[in-house]
């Protein structure tokens, strides 16, 4: 891993991906920005009442990774903007972080219009 990578592992006997994430609720757009604190920063078009704010993120991981919503699970801070979700899934998830341009140093929005 390079040593911007600290916000995710993947864990291949459990076949798990594991992101540390700062969330934004209440944006135009879903969005990933960049790196932000050791976190991905990801910003997402739901506010943060009612649950609304982690479905939608639950919704954008899958879509942007390529797996169910039932794959993606939140872990931790449920009510905070710092987050820890797991993905299961094999090791085409890391490569499909590569995919769409994480990790990286320098960050590249990836974006929904959903």
């Amino acid at each position: 891993m390079s040593r911007d990578s600290t916000w995710f592992s993947y864990n291949a006997g459990g076949r798990r991906l594991t992101l540390n994430l700062h969330v934004q609720p209440g944006a135009r757009r879903n969005e990933i920005v960049g790196l932000h604190g050791g976190a991905l920063k990801v910003k997402i078009a739901a506010p943060a009442a009612d649950n609304k704010a982690n479905s939608e993120l639950v919704g954008f991981l899958g879509e942007v990774l390529g797996v169910a919503k039932s794959a993606v699970a939140i872990r931790h801070g449920a009510t905070g903007r710092r987050k820890v979700v797991e993905i299961t899934g094999g090791p085409e998830l890391v490569a499909k972080l590569g995919q769409i341009g994480w990790p990286r140093s320098r960050p590249s929005p990836v974006t929904s219009n959903e």
